[in-house]
């Protein structure tokens, strides 16, 4: 018996109910990963509290949903950076859904969007532990570039050209 698995990705606004959903599991995930404990409610709270999510909509940026068999699975955003270049931030899929080739689609639709708002290069920040997204982003063209920003979070840079789409 064949499972087939139905992904549909778009463009959604940051703060529907899925979307809250998806970026809450998302900073719950990497804080307790970060801190090597459960992030407390109030601590997911507090950091997405005045994180710049509202940037994440055209013309500064867009955020994506991913749905996999109708339930919401994955998320992702671009900001644009300056004319021409775009970062990717909070890309996430629930762990459920990972390795049935979401990511790599949600990698398209949020370089796609990028070139739609006039990136030809998109950049990324994150940390080396991990290890899961870093594996995904150089299998998908992104090389380790010098650090464009500076963070406390920020111990390793990616970039990618983005091709133009003919």
């Amino acid at each position: 018996m064949t499972l087939t698995t139905s992904w549909q990705l778009a463009p959604e606004p940051f703060d529907t109910a899925d979307a809250t959903g998806l970026r809450r599991d998302y900073y719950d995930e990497v804080a307790s990963r970060y801190w090597k404990r459960p992030a407390t409610s109030e601590e997911i709270d507090e950091g997405l509290a005045g994180d710049g999510v509202e940037l994440l909509a055209p013309p500064t940026g867009q955020f994506v949903v991913g749905r996999c068999d109708n339930e919401a699975a994955a998320c992702g955003g671009l900001l644009m950076l300056d004319p021409g270049l775009a970062e990717l931030t909070r890309v996430y899929l629930r762990p459920a859904f990972r390795g049935r080739k979401g990511a790599g689609l949600l990698l398209e639709l949020l370089e796609a969007e990028a070139r739609r708002l006039g990136a030809s290069r998109m950049v990324l920040n994150t940390r080396l532990d991990l290890v899961e997204a870093r594996s995904l982003y150089v299998r998908h063209g992104y090389r380790e570039i010098p650090a464009y920003c500076a963070g406390p979070y920020v111990e390793i840079c990616y970039g990618k050209d983005l091709a133009r789409a003919d």
